[in-house]
């Protein structure tokens, strides 16, 4: 039976170049922060304690006070036996209602995230002390068997002080260069009329409108969501993401309504009522729209199985959940499950966003790493974060 004996959180500040990008339509990422969480155990394998590593996803900021003062402390105060499963391995369900003791319902913000990275670190460790990729323990506990590689498209097209439509046409193309297929570009940060002519750039450079998807970031209220879908009707793009407010229903309903295309959202809606309440009154289309919760920003990945189960309660098929994030431990979880796809970010967003170069990129699809867990310990750069949290010397 495995034993915590520390819980430790670093926050680490995202790769950029400055304030001025890369943003969204909503938010400058330059000053951007994650939380790293390391479980500490008692096990060791080959000589070498076992420490459990995941982080809370990319975008919503470190959430170390939550951590520090109220979630840790609560999972090292708890019996050892009740935080594990039959089998003695730790329970992440466990783990995170542990965290959550004394918890009001409801509020699901930055707590959901910080729960998510101690949760999620749970998986990477039982998939260490079982000497496997973590998309096989999850793929286990599901009743599944895990997919070999799984679709995945590269997000950017952010705004950069010095960009422009030439260098987002090289970006696109280093992507397509990369062995990716799919890409996604931001809109909403410029005029409607720019914009077009950044999304009709990106078009001619994949040479597919449905392998490009849009992303608002939920920049737009309803009727400048409804003005955006009309203009954006006649290209056939893969998916409009994000057109509002993710608590806003009635106005996705509204641009479901309107647009015949696919629309995407559900990243910054971070439990199982937010995403009961989006299928029952947010006007989504089994077959046809996309779901991008994810588990590192909702509670961790315990929370995500229920998501699903709720979309198939709902008549809407795995294949439609494209987990938000770029990022090794959501490969994972797409490979695991058996769910649409992932993103990556080829070029933003490091130490955390992006693949190891033991990933490659073919054709559009792209397999986990062999290592065992996440495999975050193969990142350069996190790889030495990771060193440094759990006490290890490399």
């Amino acid at each position: 039976m495995v034993r915590i004996t520390g819980i430790v959180e670093r926050a680490v500040r995202l790769d950029a170049p400055g304030r001025g990008g890369p943003a969204n339509a909503v938010v400058d990422f330059s000053g951007h922060t994650v939380s790293l969480v390391a479980v500490l155990t008692d096990a060791v394998r080959r000589g070498r304690p076992v420490a459990g590593v995941a982080f809370d996803s990319i975008g919503r900021f470190a959430q170390s006070g939550i951590l520090r003062d109220r979630l840790i402390p609560r999972v090292l105060a708890a019996a050892p036996d009740a935080l594990l499963d039959g089998s003695g391995f730790l329970d992440p369900a466990a783990v995170a209602a542990c965290a959550l003791t004394d918890e009001k319902p409801g509020g699901h913000g930055d707590r959901a995230a910080a729960v998510a990275a101690l949760e999620l670190a749970c998986w990477d460790l039982n998939a260490k002390l079982r000497d496997e990729p973590a998309c096989v323990t999850i793929a286990r506990h599901a009743g599944r068997q895990p997919a070999p590689a799984v679709p995945v498209y590269a997000a950017g097209g952010y705004y950069r002080p010095a960009g422009g439509v030439d260098a987002l046409r090289r970006e696109m193309g280093e992507y397509l260069e990369l062995g990716y297929r799919a890409v996604k570009m931001k809109i909403g940060g410029a005029a409607l009329g720019e914009d077009l002519a950044r999304v009709e750039a990106v078009i001619d450079v994949v040479g597919d409108a449905g392998r490009v998807a849009v992303d608002a970031n939920g920049r737009f209220g309803r009727a400048e969501a409804i003005r955006w879908a009309g203009a954006l009707a006649g290209y056939g793009l893969r998916w409009f993401e994000e057109p509002g407010d993710p608590l806003d229903y009635a106005l996705h309903r509204a641009v479901t309504d309107c647009y015949d295309g696919p629309v995407a959202t559900g990243e910054n809606l971070f439990s199982v009522p937010d995403v009961t309440n989006l299928v029952r009154y947010g006007g989504m289309r089994p077959d046809h729209d996309v779901f991008q919760m994810d588990p590192g920003l909702s509670y961790g990945l315990s929370e995500y199985l229920r998501m699903l189960d709720v979309l198939a309660d709902h008549g809407f098929d795995r294949g439609c959940a494209f987990p938000h994030g770029g990022h090794l431990i959501n490969l994972h979880v797409a490979a695991g499950l058996g769910l649409g796809g992932c993103e990556a970010y080829p070029g933003v967003f490091a130490p955390f966003g992006g693949y190891p170069d033991g990933c490659v990129v073919s054709s559009g699809m792209i397999a986990p790493p062999d290592a065992a867990g996440f495999g975050l310990e193969q990142k350069p750069g996190l790889a030495e974060l990771i060193a440094e949290l759990t006490g290890e010397r490399r």
